[in-house]
């Protein structure tokens, strides 16, 4: 060793060494090799069939892709709050530099026009089988007249 090993040196380590090789026996021999391997820490739902693979008249496929619809929109429900969170956390944080902010309202403002396409204007009949078909009122539009909000094109083309 580097330093001198006197008697408190030689003390302090094995007074270390004993409080320490029992913690770390536990850990490495129970603890780690009964953890869960997966890195989340909040509940796994499987995926289900989504709406457009559940047979017409089939009950409870309908039924899991609607929660499952439900879960995925509570999730970006949360992931728009935590980023209006953090952008408005840097404003006040920044207060008159706010171009130091720019990159997260861009982030913002692109989930925002994201979550807005897929379940704005949907009112009270939030449901799997109207976002479905509002998802294919959109894709028949943009390949009649180009992308939503980019203006009408003055002649469709065909399909």
């Amino acid at each position: 060793m580097a330093e001198k090993d006197n008697s408190f040196v030689k003390f302090m380590n094995n007074l270390y060494y004993a409080v320490d090789a029992p913690v770390t026996y536990i850990r490495e021999k129970f603890i780690v090799p009964n953890q869960k391997k997966y890195p989340w820490y909040h509940q796994q739902y499987r995926r289900v069939p989504t709406i457009d693979e559940c047979y017409t008249d089939d009950i409870v496929c309908y039924t899991e892709a609607n929660c499952q619809f439900m879960r995925d929109k509570s999730v970006e429900d949360e992931i728009l709050f935590i980023l209006r969170s953090r952008y408005e956390h840097c404003v006040f944080y920044h207060g008159d530099d706010r171009h130091l902010c720019d990159d997260l309202m861009k982030a913002y403002f692109d989930a925002s026009a994201a979550w807005f396409a897929k379940y704005g204007d949907m009112g009270i009949a939030l449901n799997v089988k109207n976002a479905y078909m509002k998802q294919k009122h959109r894709m028949i539009w943009e390949r009649r007249h180009g992308p939503v909000g980019s203006g009408m094109r003055s002649q469709p083309t065909e399909a």
